[in-house]
């Protein structure tokens, strides 16, 4: 299986706007890491410098690692306001 991993960085701000950064696609889990620890005193960043397991954690602010196969649809069931 070829895969990325995404990293991205989600911040709310005190009017409940999300504002989500693209920090950058690696080819292994400990590159997306690295970028993370390269990341994470710049600012805006080091105000939620917490690498968030969605799975475990109940903040949501901070930054993501996401694996992501290469090849494959990964929304597939659309979007709307049905």
């Amino acid at each position: 299986m070829d895969s990325v991993y995404i990293v991205q960085h989600l911040n709310i701000h005190e009017n409940g706007v999300e504002n989500v950064k693209m920090i950058g696609a690696y080819r292994n889990y400990e590159l997306a890491f690295a970028a993370i620890e390269r990341l994470k005193f710049q600012p805006g960043f080091r105000d939620k410098p917490r690498l968030i397991n969605p799975q475990v954690d109940d903040e949501e602010v901070g930054f993501y690692i996401v694996e992501y196969e290469l090849d494959k649809d990964h929304w597939t069931d659309g979007y709307g306001f049905d």
